[in-house]
């Protein structure tokens, strides 16, 4: 991430897919100008291993990058742009 980005955090800690999902997606489609642009990257935090797979499939597909990694009992999902 670059000193300009600004990093919006999504904590979905407890919750589960769709749920998970949706709520990502409702913030990706809330902030959809700045992510393409790359003035922000959106890092969700998650304990389901499903949303691993669902978000960044999603996401993926409406054209952002995205990162998925462990992090000490739960995963974190970077979306946006770094090119």
């Amino acid at each position: 991430m670059s000193e300009k980005q600004k990093l919006i955090e999504l904590n979905i800690l407890g919750q589960v897919c769709p749920a998970c999902l949706l709520v990502v997606l409702k913030e990706v489609n809330a902030h959809r100008e700045e992510l393409r642009s790359g003035q922000v990257q959106l890092l969700v935090r998650t304990d389901h291993r499903d949303t691993t797979r669902t978000v960044p499939e999603s996401a993926r597909k409406m054209g952002y990058e995205v990162e998925v990694s462990k992090v000490a009992g739960h995963y974190e999902i970077r979306i946006g742009r770094w090119a």
